[in-house]
């Protein structure tokens, strides 16, 4: 993720000043140029959850888009580093444009709410969290059509955790945005925090298999078949663990700011 050279006579701190003051897209260019390698290591690590059909070259223009609005818009002079500013909007343009393709189709959509739907109606009849069995039977379905079904909504899932999940005095939130910003302001910080606390307590009341894999995930950015060599279980059954925790979190995270 190392920035390539810029010229000898330029040093990196030299074309931030010198675009900040004149706006000269030649400047600008030279920017996305040496922040370049930042788009593709974003990309890579989105692509490795992503079905093999997407092309990696397409998340790469997308996150070129994000790195370009990310240099329009950092003010150098606020002490913390481009990137870290830069990354979640090189990857919250690779989502949003991916979201906006909408690459599950309308089917698994369906086939995901209907589980999500039929877990929470269970939960809140057993007081706890329903097992495989059970939701099978709600949902009319033998096991095996239950893990299948699992496995297909997996996709459908995989975005879930970055789509907007609540909303708060300073506008809607996602897992993403409970990391906190160098340069935001002691009200936001602590509206971060008390984000962190309800996640966190809501992750924290999941079965411990569903919440190793959250961390793993979306933490520890793990793939599914890595997490599933930890756990000692097949990628195709840490991907049912990955969508049923899914479910059992948002659900939760619903309660808690109802």
């Amino acid at each position: 993720m190392t920035p390539v050279s810029v010229d000898r006579v330029e040093t990196v701190d030299e074309l931030w000043a010198a675009y900040k003051s004149g706006g000269e897209r030649s400047t600008r260019d030279r920017l996305i140029l040496h922040y370049s390698p930042l788009v593709k290591f974003v990309s890579g690590r989105v692509l490795s959850r992503l079905p093999d059909t997407l092309d990696g070259a397409d998340l790469v223009s997308y996150g070129i888009i994000g790195l370009i609005d990310a240099i329009e818009k950092f003010d150098p002079g606020r002490g913390f580093k481009f990137e870290t500013y830069a990354v979640p909007r090189i990857r919250g343009a690779i989502l949003d444009e991916l979201r906006s393709i909408d690459w599950v189709p309308r089917s698994v959509r369906a086939k995901a709410r209907a589980a999500e739907q039929a877990y929470t109606k269970l939960e809140h009849e057993l007081q706890r969290s329903p097992t495989d069995e059970e939701l099978a039977l709600e949902l009319g379905i033998s096991k095996q059509d239950l893990d299948a079904l699992l496995r297909q909504t997996t996709r459908a899932s995989v975005l879930q955790l970055d789509e907007v999940m609540f909303s708060g005095g300073q506008g809607f939130r996602t897992l993403g945005d409970t990391i906190a910003d160098a340069g935001d302001g002691p009200g936001v910080r602590l509206e971060l925090q008390e984000t962190r606390h309800l996640v966190a307590r809501a992750i924290a009341s999941l079965a411990e298999r569903e919440r190793t894999v959250l961390t793993l995930y979306y933490y520890e950015r793990l793939n599914l078949s890595e997490i599933g060599e930890i756990l000692g279980v097949t990628e195709s059954r840490a991907c049912q663990i990955h969508t049923k925790a899914v479910h059992q979190l948002r659900h939760k995270l619903r309660d808690q700011m109802t």
